[in-house]
């Protein structure tokens, strides 16, 4: 990852004058990298003295409700005094975080769109960036958001500015978009930045704790219901595939979150090269796919399902029923399968 000089030196300009009003924004479905991005980024805008709004278009997931002033991201699907969408549309600058594309944002897409003149700078490190921004910190060699974020507060200010409390969110982003430091461009300036990150006095065992060790009992029971009766395995043993239905998830009183890391599992064994989750909303089928090695899911999402994100986790829709989703998903593979797509 290589930040310009004159990319800092643009950002620079663009934040020097005084108490602007500044949005940061992160994608549908918040995770910890969204939120700990966020939260960092805007604990140096505030320190700036600009005037900021954290905004995501749903809940984050419940294991992440210890983090410092977490309760100051508005949440858009909540809002019912239109605190959001008045930020929004008095913003100077608009800070896209962890997404790559306006349309990531789903409910709050319309919204962003009638700021036609505030600037738009996107921090983030998945492939592909859409047009329309102002400034982009887009580095798909980066592990996680949070790790360009926390490079950036070194160019432009030194890493004496970075407080416990915004370690804590740098960490948990660094932390859970690496799968606990176990994948993801796993490089010496990462560890480099996770020692200063230590130097600030914060718990890691702790933290871990906090995201790891926190979920329901219904999270724990829907996890073996999904492994026991939903996992199907196929191509020789090395795609596997769970769907969860919404009579499924509310049986098991489901909350935001319960199901992160599912689609992961199956990769524990030993022959698998690729999983998907699928999991049903009211108006869609949220698609979830991780691989192992050069097994491509972006270039999956992509080609099959509208989707997209990186080499070895990725994502997308599909607005058709499970049934014909999964056979779609099956006949998918398959066609991956025979043009290499899964590897020798």
């Amino acid at each position: 990852m290589e930040i310009t000089h004159q990319d800092t030196e643009h950002l620079r300009r663009l934040l020097e004058r005084p108490e602007q009003r500044i949005v940061i924004l992160s994608h549908t479905n918040p995770d910890g990298d969204a939120v700990g991005s966020s939260l960092a980024w805007s604990t140096v805008l505030r320190n700036m003295g600009h005037r900021v709004t954290c905004i995501v278009p749903n809940r984050y997931p419940y294991f992440l409700d210890w983090m410092p002033d977490i309760g100051e991201i508005v949440i858009f699907k909540a809002d019912e005094e239109g605190r959001a969408a008045r930020a929004i549309d008095e913003a100077d600058i608009l800070f896209c975080l962890d997404f790559n594309a306006i349309s990531r944002l789903e409910i709050l897409s319309d919204t962003i769109e009638r700021n036609t003149t505030a600037k738009r700078v996107l921090i983030d490190h998945h492939l592909a960036p859409a047009p329309g921004f102002d400034l982009l910190f887009s580095y798909p060699d980066a592990s996680s958001t949070c790790f360009v974020v926390y490079a950036l507060i070194e160019r432009l200010f030194g890493t004496q500015a970075i407080t416990r409390e915004m370690a804590e969110g740098l960490y948990v982003g660094m932390m859970t978009d690496t799968g606990n430091f176990s994948f993801s461009f796993l490089t010496p300036a990462l560890y480099r930045a996770v020692a200063v990150l230590a130097e600030t006095g914060i718990d890691i065992p702790s933290l871990h704790n906090n995201v790891y060790n926190a979920y329901t009992e219904g999270r724990a029971r829907l996890f073996g219901y999904a492994i026991n009766r939903k996992m199907e395995v196929i191509e020789n043993g090395t795609v596997a595939y769970m769907s969860l239905m919404e009579h499924e998830m509310r049986r098991f009183q489901f909350q935001q979150g319960d199901s992160e890391g599912f689609v992961n599992y199956p990769l524990t064994i030993k022959k698998m090269k690729m999983s998907a989750m699928f999991l049903a909303h009211r108006k869609f089928i949220r698609i979830s796919l991780r691989s192992r090695g050069d097994v491509d899911v972006n270039l999956f999402a992509r080609k099959y399902f509208n989707g997209g994100g990186h080499r070895n986790a990725a994502g997308g829709k599909s607005y058709v029923s499970m049934e014909e989703t999964i056979a779609r998903f099956v006949e998918s593979v398959r066609e991956f399968a025979e043009e290499g797509g899964l590897g020798a």
